[in-house]
């Protein structure tokens, strides 16, 4: 029987509770944005221990930057043209006391106060990856480079899937190099990635995806994504299971960032990236539907593995 609309959205409200129950997520009063609880984080830190095992032998170098991004480096993207609907753009107040008083007086009078901020130097960061672009431009040295890459990513899609959180943290192994090493690097990552999600009970497909590219435009581009097979995702039931959600992916970017930083093979030739991500409250969130919402009562396989005491 095909699952409707509604049903899919009744199974989002449900799963959602059961975690508000069990403390796993406390809601903030805005769709997408929650608190999350010990037990919930303990599971994400013990993932991550697992995660930082399985890719050890990469001898990546470790960089954690914060979750903004240089609206100079953002512009060099093509994000702005091609996913604007999920962009968050950082503004501050920057005016003097005329300009203060007419703000306070906006806010005390349920006005939009926020036409007196102006725009920042920053946007919030919507992969994890783009903060490290813009410092790699020039020449990679010999071999290219694998960066290990942690942080929260925002895009803007307020929902009452629990899985489609506003803020929400990815882990990244980046791989910057040749197109040989780049391809190898997806496809290496894409075998071990789906591995690691089936060694904790995890019901995984493997699908060809695209990226949420908006508008008329976007469609030609999600064709194009999809025709040539740049990106794959991990997916496994959540809240639904003819709807599965993605929990991991693996891209492969062609010389999309090579190009807008100018970044350099050693042999001076345009770079190629490719990345595999890791979204980690998604995770999460597959492992409590699937396990329950005790972490001591699950099977002692899946403990083990994770080492969840």
């Amino acid at each position: 029987m095909v699952e409707t609309g509604v049903e899919s959205e009744q199974n989002q409200r449900v799963f959602r509770d059961k975690l508000v129950n069990a403390g796993h997520l406390i809601p903030s009063g805005v769709k997408g944005v929650y608190g999350l609880g010990g037990a919930f984080e303990s599971v994400v830190q013990h993932l991550d221990l697992f995660v930082t095992k399985v890719g050890a032998d990469q001898n990546a170098e470790v960089i954690r930057f914060p979750s903004i991004l240089s609206r100079a480096a953002y512009e060099r993207t093509d994000h702005l043209e091609t996913m604007p609907h999920l962009l968050g753009s950082i503004h501050s107040f920057a005016g003097a006391e005329p300009e203060y008083l007419e703000l306070v007086r906006m806010h005390e009078a349920h006005e939009d106060w926020s036409r007196s901020f102006v725009r920042t130097d920053v946007v919030l960061a919507p992969a994890v990856c783009y903060p490290l672009y813009p410092t790699a431009s020039g020449t990679l040295p010999p071999g290219g480079r694998i960066v290990d890459l942690m942080a929260f990513a925002f895009r803007h899609e307020p929902s009452d899937d629990p899985a489609r959180m506003q803020m929400f943290r990815q882990r990244e192994y980046v791989r910057l190099g040749t197109q040989q090493q780049a391809l190898a690097h997806r496809d290496e990552w894409l075998t071990r990635a789906e591995k690691l999600l089936v060694s904790v009970g995890l019901d995984v497909t493997r699908v060809v995806a695209n990226d949420p590219f908006f508008g008329r435009g976007g469609r030609v581009m999600k064709a194009t994504q999809r025709e040539q097979e740049l990106k794959y995702e991990l997916v496994v039931p959540i809240t639904s299971r003819e709807k599965p959600t993605a929990v991991a992916s693996c891209n492969y970017h062609v010389d999309h960032f090579g190009v807008a930083f100018d970044i350099r093979t050693a042999d001076g030739e345009v770079a190629h990236t490719a990345c595999v991500g890791f979204g980690y409250e998604r995770i999460a969130l597959a492992l409590f539907n699937t396990h329950g919402m005790d972490p001591d009562l699950w099977p002692q396989d899946i403990k083990r593995v994770l080492e969840l005491s």
